[in-house]
């Protein structure tokens, strides 16, 4: 059994919300089956003093439903905290508008996922307005979003900080390690949101190069299965479908290609940043779709080709030239990899995150003291 990650525990506490598993989760990051990064730097918040009481996530199809359960969690939860640190909105919205009012005396930080915008109609944006006054700080994904939301009143610089989103790269070395005869060879695509299914395989039937596609049957409003069966496939592509989080087995599966494929729909938020960041702490180039709202300029980086949104001839030329030079491939994943190792990885984006946390504890506690 793997050596267990362990973290000294500390003087400021937090309520952790997230909107999938969390404690199953953390247990199985410390033997290394699970990567940090997807629990938003949790593991290594307590290296810097900070400990986290786990939100007791449950699935809900309704959001109503899922809003009453967790305000009910948060505002009766037994156990002392200072500041709410959530992962997404989605469910605590009654504990923002109550933040808002001065009914909830702790301050909250988020992960917003898009850039803020004006509301098309003014009793949504009043609306907006009392909603965004009680979020004390957003952690976005890239300076894009930053500039993108200032552009409404409702975000301010100080309640917006850029946050570096990277891969845990001892869960990617120690299952690298688990696969000693490890060669590399073919193209994958894995992901679910908001995936370009079309366009990735009108180009991988006019390359015949081998993908393997990792998919969900549906998410959200697409049918990827009813767009998959609208194609005659050629030998060279295989379809999985997928059900759940399963990051560890797929992980195993992505180290043995050569390069990874993210096709994806124009939506204004960081659609592919998951499967990305993977690539950089496997050492594996990417083609993408050139999403603006990355942090990562993957030309410039030189880590990959980046094609233009429903593109079909620009990803077939992204594909035949991987395939036709592998050295050139394998540079592309080396320069990857050092991009995770110098700017973007689970460590420094945990201290941002805990720098950030212990400010805000600070000043709250402050106004406590004063008021």
């Amino acid at each position: 059994m793997a050596e267990e990650r362990q973290t000294p525990l500390s003087p400021l506490t937090i309520y952790f919300y997230h909107t999938r598993l969390t404690r199953e989760s953390y247990e199985e990051w410390k033997e290394y089956k699970f990567p940090g990064h997807i629990l938003y730097g949790l593991p290594l918040l307590e290296k810097y003093g900070i400990r986290s009481v786990m939100h007791k996530y449950k699935f809900f199809p309704s959001r109503l439903k899922l809003m009453l359960y967790a305000t009910k969690e948060i505002l009766f939860c037994k156990e002392k905290y200072e500041v709410l640190y959530a992962t997404s909105f989605r469910g605590i919205e009654p504990v923002i508008f109550l933040r808002a009012l001065g009914l909830y005396r702790k301050p909250i930080v988020i992960w917003h996922h898009t850039a803020v915008i004006t509301a098309s109609k003014p009793w949504r944006e009043r609306i907006s307005r009392l909603f965004y006054k009680g979020i004390d700080k957003m952690f976005l994904f890239s300076q894009k979003l930053i500039r993108d939301s200032q552009k409404t009143s409702k975000a301010p610089a100080h309640k917006l900080k850029l946050v570096h989103w990277g891969p845990d790269l001892p869960f990617y070395d120690h299952l690298l390690a688990e696969m000693p005869d490890r060669t590399t060879a073919g193209f994958i695509s894995t992901g679910k949101e908001n995936r370009d299914v079309h366009s990735l395989l009108q180009a991988f039937a006019a390359t015949e190069e081998n993908l393997d596609l990792y998919i969900a049957v549906t998410c959200g409003n697409i049918n990827y299965e009813k767009i998959i069966n609208g194609f005659s496939l050629p030998d060279s592509v295989h379809i999985h479908y997928t059900d759940g989080v399963i990051p560890y087995e797929l992980a195993k599966i992505v180290a043995r290609k050569s390069c990874i494929v993210i096709c994806c729909l124009d939506f204004p938020y960081t659609v592919g940043l998951t499967t990305l960041v993977e690539a950089f702490a496997l050492g594996i180039p990417v083609i993408c779709s050139r999403n603006p709202n990355f942090e990562i300029d993957i030309d410039k980086e030189e880590i990959g080709i980046t094609v233009e949104y429903n593109d079909v001839e620009g990803w077939i030329n992204a594909i035949r030239y991987i395939a036709d030079h592998p050295e050139e491939a394998r540079r592309m994943g080396a320069n990857a990899r050092k991009l995770a190792e110098e700017r973007f990885n689970l460590e420094i984006f945990s201290r941002e995150i805990a720098e950030s946390l212990l400010e805000i504890s600070m000043v709250s506690s402050k106004k406590r003291t004063f008021a």
